[in-house]
């Protein structure tokens, strides 16, 4: 594997040197099909934009040039940082590791509260890049002794080409994948994917399409598919809800949410509820009363989900208990594992299997 990642990185540097790194497309897009005039319609997400020749789709990366359609994003990572994977947030993932996240430029939603926008909501050629190759990211990866590779910050589905090249070489090099995404993406993407990613953190903005319509210009119906067929894969799955003051806190709709989740996915699923600071395009609305986190914790506790947290705040609703005896299992402080009392997948005092995948010696 060594060998053949050498190889390729040479080749990679090779052509770059030749080509230049921005001077022209380095991937052809996935998932398009071709329209008269030289038009484009873009398949990857259910946007479907129709893209006509020298113009990009909503998400500014994906391209037309001269009919074809161009991911000019691939290879042009804007972030790569080594995290703590409980800020993904995954608290059910290997927790106490390192992982290895990055992400280009570009998103296909337009979130006024988006906490990335500097980078979500710029084309390629506005951010300065780091260009790497994928295999360069796995030797990343490796050098950070980072256990897993996070495709996150913006939106990993427009660099799905990116990701999913990376994707198959880490699970050649042994490994993990966690895509952190606001599952906006069409079925027959994701299917394609899916069996190149262990875990995913799926960010369930809103629940209603009032919501979505006046804070993303996205729609309910495709998320809530994604995080279905997740759930059907069996990769481990966790969904976040940052709760807004007067967008989507509404008691009524928080204890729909949480139901919907029990009826179509199950009650294990873990539930990050995440307090929202002002950002963006909306400055001016408040962080979020504690006392509504509170409330929407309550709730989700009273529908019967499993692991229920809150995000963005300190607060000792941040560890994981036992569902059956209701023991501590994992103490938390922040980002920092202090105690972990899972053995083999089970509850260290009454052997109940907890939902997610742990430190085995053999992982």
């Amino acid at each position: 594997m060594k060998a053949r990642v050498r190889i390729w990185l040479i080749m990679s540097l090779l052509l770059t040197l030749l080509i230049g790194a921005k001077s022209v497309p380095v991937r052809e897009a996935m998932f398009y099909e071709k329209l008269d005039g030289r038009q484009v319609r873009c398949n990857l997400c259910p946007l479907r934009c129709t893209i006509a020749k020298g113009k990009s789709g909503t998400c500014r990366v994906r391209k037309n040039i001269d009919g074809k359609l161009y991911a000019t994003n691939y290879a042009r990572p804007v972030a790569i940082h080594v995290d703590p994977i409980e800020k993904k947030p995954l608290f059910h993932f290997l927790p106490g590791t390192k992982i290895l996240s990055l992400a280009t430029a570009g998103c296909n939603l337009r979130c006024n509260f988006c906490q990335n926008w500097e980078i979500s909501q710029s084309a390629p050629d506005e951010l300065r890049d780091r260009p790497a190759q994928p295999c360069e990211i796995i030797e990343l990866a490796r050098e950070n002794d980072c256990r897993s590779i996070a495709f996150t910050y913006t939106e990993p589905t427009v660099y799905y080409e990116y990701m999913l090249d990376i994707a198959k070489l880490a699970k050649e090099a042994g490994l993990k994948t966690v895509w952190v995404s606001c599952g906006y993406i069409n079925e027959e993407p994701l299917k394609m994917l899916l069996p190149y990613l262990d875990a995913a953190n799926i960010d369930l903005k809103g629940f209603s399409e009032d919501f979505y319509t006046t804070y993303t210009t996205g729609s309910l119906q495709p998320v809530l598919r994604t995080i279905i067929q997740c759930a059907q894969s069996g990769i481990e799955m966790e969904i976040t809800n940052l709760i807004i003051p007067t967008a989507n806190d509404d008691p009524e709709t928080i204890r729909e949410m949480c139901r919907w989740m029990i009826e179509e996915v199950g009650p294990e699923f873990p539930l990050h509820l995440s307090r929202f600071f002002p950002n963006y395009r909306l400055m001016n609305r408040p962080a979020t009363p504690v006392n509504t986190l509170e409330m929407a914790y309550t709730i989700a506790k009273e529908e019967g989900l499993h692991y229920v947290y809150l995000g963005n705040l300190q607060t000792d609703k941040e560890d994981t208990y036992c569902p059956n005896c209701g023991r501590l299992l994992i103490d938390r402080s922040g980002y920092r594992i202090n105690r972990v009392d899972i053995v083999n997948g089970c509850c260290k005092y009454c052997d109940y299997k907890i939902y997610g995948r742990f430190n085995a010696p053999e992982e």
